[in-house]
């Protein structure tokens, strides 16, 4: 098992001591730190700067939000950032939701898969430069000949040569389609609330992505990548108090009330009454009960809590059912190392 440090995005500022923790993961041995965006901080710029200070550790985007940049526009990132780094990016793609693409980014939401698939195309030419990038799918045309264009538009080469052609690129995905299609087009999945229950399920859906034809990997080279929240405690109680407002937020605030992929997960997890209540409870206005209305029972399925023995237990099913880097949140340098540890040194 792997360990990826997620910063995730930020709040009103910057986080206090991001710096320290990435040093740290990078130091005792975790494989990645990850950042991720939404509708302030991105998720290119930390990498950037905090990882510029490390020497071996990739450097993933969880995740970059599709319609935050042009295909082409997200590659030049990525190339970038592989120079600089050496050749430590991961880059994580994701589509986010119609609050944020519609809302933020002033753009459809519509047919999220097809936009991803040409997206990922978009950029695996960009990465490859063997012949000017074009596409001639509805979502990014290219050359642009559409309502405005004055026709002069030309297929273009990268001028940077590409460190890396075959640079990794994991989808967020959380739904059957969208989690076949990353099998299919991608090098990783990351998985957000994964529950180890249910694997068998997982499987399917992966298993079908990769039996198309042209897929890219199988599964013996291809990474799972599942946000976890690991607490080594001795007060597993405390712990599942802490995480249930987010829990809850993620159920009942983070998407419209008749489109949320993550309350999706969750009732995909046989939780869709806990839903329900959840939900009504948080547009209310009361956070306090809707997390309180988590059930113990959804937070320990979808995070890893206990003993130092007991942690390094439960990171063993979790590789067992597919695992093979878990996305960790750290707030202290002391957490870094104590979760190198126990997961680390067990390898």
């Amino acid at each position: 098992m792997k360990l990826g440090l997620q910063l995730g995005y930020w709040g009103a500022g910057p986080p206090d001591g991001a710096a320290e923790l990435v040093a740290e993961a990078d130091r005792v041995g975790f494989d990645a730190v990850f950042a991720a965006e939404s509708w302030g901080s991105d998720a290119f710029t930390p990498l950037a700067w905090w990882g510029s200070a490390t020497q071996r550790i990739r450097l993933g985007t969880s995740v970059a939000q599709l319609s935050a940049r042009a295909p082409t526009a997200c590659a030049m990132h990525a190339l970038t950032l592989d120079h600089l780094s050496g050749g430590r990016v991961i880059l994580g793609l994701g589509v986010s939701g119609p609050q944020v693409v519609e809302g933020w980014y002033g753009a459809p939401f519509g047919k999220p898969l097809a936009r991803t698939r040409e997206y990922v195309s978009i950029i695996r030419q960009v990465l490859a430069r063997e012949a000017p990038v074009r596409n001639d799918g509805p979502h990014y045309p290219l050359p642009y000949n559409g309502p405005g264009a004055e026709g002069l538009g030309k297929p273009l080469r990268p001028i940077v040569h590409p460190l890396r052609s075959d640079l990794p690129i994991w989808l967020g995905a959380e739904g059957p389609r969208n989690v076949a299609l990353t099998a299919e087009i991608a090098d990783g999945w990351l998985a957000i609330y994964y529950s180890p229950r249910l694997a068998g399920m997982y499987d399917e859906w992966l298993d079908e992505g990769f039996a198309r034809p042209g897929a890219r990997r199988s599964r013996a080279d291809f990474e799972v990548a599942a946000s976890a929240s690991v607490v080594i405690t001795d007060d597993p109680a405390e712990a599942i108090d802490r995480l249930r407002p987010v829990v809850a937020l993620y159920a009942g605030g983070m998407g419209a009330e008749r489109r949320n992929f993550h309350a999706d997960v969750f009732r995909r997890m046989g939780y869709a009454s806990v839903v329900d209540d959840v939900g009504r409870l948080f547009r209310a206005g009361r956070k306090a009960e809707a997390a309180a209305a988590v059930p113990d029972e959804l937070v320990t399925e979808t995070a890893i809590i206990g003993s130092a023995a007991q942690v390094r237990a439960q990171v063993a099913e979790w590789e067992k059912a597919g695992v093979t880097l878990l996305l960790v949140h750290c707030w202290t340098v002391e957490q870094v190392r104590e979760l190198a540890g126990a997961v680390l040194a067990t390898n």
